[in-house]
């Protein structure tokens, strides 16, 4: 459905549109793809504990003074650190930074200088002063997961394998064929607390919403729901916060378009997931701000079909319908649960009847057992008259005799 199914607006990101294009696949989320998501094993929300990356020098059997160590230029270090223990994801340094302390913290935004090469070893892009917050998946696993063990300063190669690159689609921007290795040459340059939120203008609180949400869309696109939702999550928390600045009815409104619009686009990548509970949660909040949103509604009947509650989900699509009668998609959606609603219904009352009985059989039955009272009734009734009346007739025979005799 091009006006329900498409959570991405025009305001989605230039690589997730451009790689719908590439890929001949649509773009729009809900379109009944199948994507492959990453286990939840191989998604780590802390970095594994890090040797001592100076580790692999030898000691040197002469004792030196503090003097002559502290003289020597440090040379670059020649081990891999297997990142995950899965030897998927390693990291090298190259030239060491300026201590364990100087290292950047999940939440902060950091800046670092980059070199993307195939593993093949052809560039694929060089970018400077690229910036990003740590852990908020604005960039591939690859990157979030090493800078955060790297120093500042340090200059590091970390050769990646496809599932923490650009997986099994592969990337149009930049151009990483499906399932390739990559090897990232990074420089960490620094590295800064994250803005308060309270403090951010209002247009710049809507900016940074905009950007995690366009984030979750191209994890969408990629079939990584679980990210996907993790980037509209945080997304949501950015528009959902107090603000000690003024502002204006027009910029708040802004928030909340673009607070409904995570929640869609969350409640479709719950779908994705099979998480039907909190996908329904999703739309009803989007409700709650938006009472007449079509997507919130179509979504929220889908979810409602898939738990079963087939009267409430054809109100509920009903509803969407009555608010654009020319949508077919709706039309189809509301047709298949009109059908399915039917069907559940007939089965019920054939079950009914097979634990009660042929109700129709039960009434003839007793129907005919009241009659059959009623003339067994109406038979000993005629009976008992008779006997009555034969016997008054009898007990006025013998008083008329008794006279006759008297007088006599």
């Amino acid at each position: 459905m091009t006006e329900i199914e498409e959570s991405m607006d025009s305001s989605d990101s230039h690589d997730s549109a451009t790689s719908g294009k590439k890929s001949g696949r649509t773009s729009l989320l809900d379109s009944g793809e199948d994507f492959e998501v990453l286990n939840e094993e191989d998604i780590d929300d802390e970095p594994p504990p890090l040797e001592d990356a100076g580790g692999g020098k030898g000691k040197n059997t002469d004792e030196r003074t503090n003097a002559d160590t502290d003289s020597d230029p440090p040379g670059p270090v020649e081990e891999w650190l297997d990142v995950l223990g899965n030897d998927q994801l390693k990291k090298k340094v190259l030239e060491e930074g300026k201590g364990r302390d100087s290292r950047p913290q999940k939440g902060q935004n950091v800046k670092i200088n980059l070199k993307t090469c195939l593993s093949d070893g052809t560039l694929v892009e060089e970018q400077s002063d690229l910036s990003f917050t740590l852990g908020d998946g604005d960039v591939i696993q690859a990157l979030d997961l090493t800078v955060m063990l790297m120093e500042m300063g340090e200059k590091a190669l970390v050769q990646a394998n496809a599932k923490y690159a650009y997986g099994e689609r592969g990337s149009l921007e930049p151009e990483v064929p499906p399932n390739e290795e990559l090897s990232l040459e990074v420089e960490l340059l620094e590295a800064s607390d994250a803005p308060d939120l309270e403090l951010l203008p209002p247009a710049e609180k809507t900016a940074l919403a905009i950007h995690k949400r366009e984030r979750g869309n191209v994890h969408y696109q990629r079939g990584d729901y679980a990210f996907a939702v993790n980037s509209y999550s945080i997304a949501l928390t950015i528009t959902e916060s107090s603000s000690k600045v003024d502002i204006t009815p027009e910029e708040e409104s802004e928030l909340m378009d673009v607070r409904v619009k995570c929640l869609n686009n969350m409640a479709a990548s719950q779908l994705k997931l099979d998480h039907y509970d909190a996908a329904l949660k999703s739309c009803v909040s989007a409700l709650e701000h938006q009472p007449d949103n079509i997507k919130a509604l179509f979504r929220m009947g889908k979810v409602l079909a898939l738990q079963g509650e087939y009267a409430e989900a054809i109100q509920t699509l009903r509803k969407a319908l009555k608010l654009e009668p020319s949508n077919k998609t709706i039309h189809a959606e509301l047709s298949k649960l009109v059908k399915k609603n039917s069907e559940q219904r007939g089965a019920e009352q054939a079950l009914y009847k097979k634990m009660l009985g042929n109700p129709a059989s039960s009434s003839s039955s007793s129907s005919s057992s009241s009659s059959q009272k009623h003339r067994a009734k109406s038979s000993w009734g005629l009976s008992w008259k008779w006997l009555f009346g034969a016997t008054a007739v009898a007990l006025g025979g013998v008083a008329l005799s008794v006279v006759i005799a008297a007088r006599n």
